[in-house]
């Protein structure tokens, strides 16, 4: 069965939108396959058709296709089409899976690259975070899909000043944070994660290979050792790429342990 895309969806993807013609029919795709529109086992239209009924190139619709494919939505058959798959990119299971399973998982999946590494001043929040006036460690890395080369996470890293010698690029390049941290002695009592929404910048955007201005998400965390503040690591995520997830028993749930909303407001900042 072939899926004929409607007259009207085609506004959706401009080149005035701010983001890159071939993410913005990735996205419109996506947005069919996880409505069921577009159901499992269901042909695509033919790259012509999607030429046609969305104005864009053929490079355009072959991008978005890829992407989708890269990210399991579709299978394409050569000589045949495109077809949707029967399971999602990204399917977890129901007992789901510890914080440390998925790092070791991303580390098996990304590669790294090391955009920067050395001592400077922190920005204001983080250095209030930690405590310290003085300069830290900051290390800058962009993780990407070890198959397709596509940039998934720009990770920003502060950390005491102590260990540069052990963080060093060739060690990054070899192994994740955590490990080259657990290798150091460094042991951690507690994370305090924080989840943020921001707009991309020129260069976080040249980083994720995204437009300026797309919505990123920012996973924050605080870590602390000894009792006391340490480090502190953030990790730049496009939600067109990447999902977070939380997993909590009914206990937790009923306790709200580990999860509060806070809200920016004036007067103060209650949490729900």
């Amino acid at each position: 069965m072939t899926v004929q895309a409607n007259s009207d969806r085609a506004a959706t993807v401009s080149s005035v939108a701010g983001v890159p013609l071939h993410r913005q029919l990735f996205l419109v795709l996506h947005d069919e396959i996880d409505r069921g529109v577009l159901a499992p086992g269901d042909a695509l239209p033919t790259e012509q058709t999607l030429c046609e009924q969305f104005g864009v190139s053929r490079i355009t619709v072959r991008r978005a296709l890829a992407d989708l494919a890269a990210q399991g939505y579709i299978e394409r058959r050569q000589g045949i089409g495109s077809f949707v798959r029967s399971h999602g990119p990204a399917d977890v299971s129901e007992s789901g899976s510890s914080y440390m399973e998925s790092l070791r998982q991303t580390q098996f999946e990304t590669e790294v690259d090391v955009v920067e590494l050395g001592i400077r001043r922190p920005p204001r929040l983080v250095a209030d975070a930690l405590e310290t006036p003085g300069e830290l460690l900051h290390i800058v890395r962009v993780r990407r899909q070890r198959r397709t080369g596509e940039p998934l996470i720009v990770s920003d890293a502060w950390l005491p000043e102590a260990l540069a010698d052990t963080l060093t690029e060739p060690a990054l390049r070899r192994a994740p944070l955590y490990q080259l941290l657990t290798r150091a002695g460094v042991v951690t009592d507690r994370v305090r994660h924080e989840i943020t929404a921001e707009i991309a910048g020129p260069r976080n955007a040249r980083l994720l290979d995204t437009a300026i201005g797309a919505a990123l998400l920012r996973v924050s965390r605080l870590v602390f050792v000894a009792g006391a503040p340490h480090h502190h690591l953030s990790a730049l995520l496009s939600p067109s790429r990447s999902r977070v997830l939380l997993s909590q028993s009914g206990d937790e749930l009923e306790m709200a342990d580990g999860l509060t909303i806070a809200h920016d407001v004036r007067g103060g900042s209650p949490s729900l």
